[in-house]
């Protein structure tokens, strides 16, 4: 399950997809975040899904890299499509029933709001690596300076949370492994006695996140490194054509759904 968590992971290429600025990545993830949350009606919700797959064929991630990442997550996405069945009144299914025509209309709409929103965030960490997500948010969050807001510290600390992800996760993973191989049970008993086996887990991952963030605060203290103040950067981001073309392209997606959310669709 744990190996299942994609997330924070980059896939390196050479699509359109890798091309774009990642500043033009972050306005489309954010757009198409209001459009699925302004999406109403089948037909808008059709369309999220078709720029959905129109994003993932032009970064060359496989439907299946989603599915993976989406699943730790379906308890979650069954428990709200349950909810909003069970809880949504309307027109019952059977006369005296509890489940509504409305209730799983609305609890289909739920699961898939709850799986296009994670497939849509998915698909920026896996097309932008740590390091230009971080220039990118950092550039559009530049006028926060002018507050006093720390924010090349903000964008960092997110970034190395982001990029070490991964590596707890698979620190987890070998710890749970080395645990199992001496006779450790974290699948059965009660739900006390399954917590409790979870402890030989946590103290060793938890020294194992301090001594990296110590190792890492060493080397970036070798390195002169003294906060953001005066810092270039090696690799400078410049807006192409394809970027102004992509933000157009995002704002008439979400033009569109706002106009079929007016309509009803």
């Amino acid at each position: 399950m744990l190996k299942d968590i994609t997330l924070g992971q980059f896939f390196p290429g050479d699509t359109i997809a890798h091309r774009l600025d990642p500043r033009t990545k972050l306005a489309l993830v954010l757009l198409y975040i209001v459009a699925l949350f302004q999406a109403t009606g089948w037909v808008g919700y059709g369309l999220v899904v078709l720029a959905t797959a129109v994003c993932m064929a032009a970064s060359h991630i496989s439907p299946k890299n989603i599915f993976k990442g989406l699943k730790p997550m379906l308890f979650i996405i069954a428990l709200t499509a349950l909810l909003n069945i069970f809880y949504t009144t309307g027109t019952p299914i059977v006369p005296g029933w509890i489940i509504t025509w409305e209730g799983l209309e609305r609890a289909v709409k739920m699961m898939l709001r709850i799986t296009l929103l994670i497939a849509g965030t998915f698909l920026l960490t896996y097309t932008t690596s740590p390091m230009a997500l971080t220039d990118g948010l950092e550039l559009l969050m530049n006028p926060l300076k002018k507050l006093h807001v720390p924010v090349h510290e903000m964008t960092i600390m997110m970034s190395m949370a982001l990029r070490f992800i991964p590596t707890l996760i698979e620190e987890t993973d070998k710890i749970m492994s080395a645990q199992k191989a001496r006779g450790a049970d974290f699948e059965n008993g009660s739900l006390i006695q399954r917590a409790k086996a979870l402890l030989p887990i946590l103290v060793p991952l938890f020294v194992s996140a301090f001594r990296r963030a110590d190792e890492l605060a060493v080397a970036m203290e070798s390195r002169c490194y003294h906060g953001g103040e005066g810092r270039t950067r090696m690799k400078q981001l410049h807006m192409a054509r394809r970027d102004w073309i992509a933000l157009v392209c995002g704002v008439l997606f979400l033009a569109a759904v706002i106009v079929l959310k007016r309509f009803g669709l």
